[in-house]
């Protein structure tokens, strides 16, 4: 990538901190003084509404997932992503600009999340530019790495075997965590369970459409030595570490407003992905120990 790429790939970076700044400040702390209501929605279900803040108009049950998202973001992701930029900046080295390209995805997702997934609310704008400036800087940075030389940086202490296998599990656990609830919701003729206000799961999409694909496809890649499964490797960890924290994070703040989460949603929805985020965060040290 030449100087002016990694110059325009510099300012898409402090565009997407500055816009998730915003996003999750406003959030956390933006407060209207409303409270909840009840209101029926399009199944004529009577849906609890939060009534406050900016996901005034979201359910009682999701906003507080989307306030634990906001914080694991401003606390966690964003000053990671400030450090990955300043790190690709100080030296250009390879795995730091995989580094860089793969805290872009985190944002990539979370952004998709917000724009497709949250009622239209003061921020509609700002969620559509983040979501852009996250797609193509993250498009930019996959583009200005090369396979080839990713597939020669890396040595032989990335325990193949263990990866292969925690890649075959997170692309299997990402289908099959969310297909129950699709396939019920399919055979008794009605919508999700916990639509509620919603017209389908932005997150359903995302895990079975895009992150298990992607973990596959890695797979199939390191099978065979291929740069791109690297890439894809080094993406993928850094998101289930991000979400493995961020998951718990939500499920704190929808215990603090109250909402009591039967116990096989704990450990079937929030557990599993703790562990997958666990072993990501030991697997994404040994990918960067071993990359030359």
């Amino acid at each position: 990538m030449s100087k002016n790429q990694d110059k325009g790939l510099y300012i898409i970076t402090l565009i997407i901190v500055f816009l998730s700044l915003l996003t999750t400040s406003i959030g956390l702390f933006y407060t209207t003084g409303g409270e909840a209501y009840s209101f029926m929605n399009q199944y004529g279900d009577i849906v609890k509404m939060y009534g406050d803040g900016l996901y005034a108009y979201d359910s009682y049950f999701v906003a507080p997932i989307f306030r634990g998202t906001d914080f694991t973001m401003l606390c966690l992701a964003i000053p990671l992503l400030i450090t990955a930029l300043v790190l690709d900046i100080k030296k250009r080295q390879l795995k730091n600009r995989i580094f860089l390209m793969s805290v872009m995805a985190v944002f990539t997702y979370y952004s998709a999340s917000i724009a497709f997934g949250i009622t239209y609310n003061i921020l509609h704008l700002a969620y559509i530019a983040l979501f852009s400036a996250s797609l193509f800087g993250l498009i930019m940075a996959f583009r200005s790495i090369d396979e080839k030389r990713v597939a020669d940086r890396m040595g032989n202490g990335l325990p193949s075997k263990g990866v292969n296998i925690f890649l075959v599990i997170t692309g299997i656990a990402l289908i099959m965590v969310w297909l129950p609830d699709i396939l019920t919701s399919l055979a008794a003729g009605r919508s999700l369970a916990l639509i509620e206000v919603y017209t389908t799961s932005v997150t359903n999409v995302i895990d079975m459409g895009v992150i298990a694909p992607v973990a596959f496809i890695s797979y199939s890649q390191l099978k065979k030595r291929n740069g791109m499964g690297y890439i894809l490797l080094g993406m993928l960890l850094t998101v289930c570490c991000v979400f493995g924290i961020m998951l718990p994070v939500q499920t704190l703040f929808q215990e603090l407003a109250g909402i009591d989460l039967p116990p096989a949603v704990v450990i079937v929805k929030v557990a599993s992905f703790v562990v997958l985020g666990f072993f990501a965060l030991y697997f994404n040290v040994k990918f960067y120990k071993d990359m030359k």
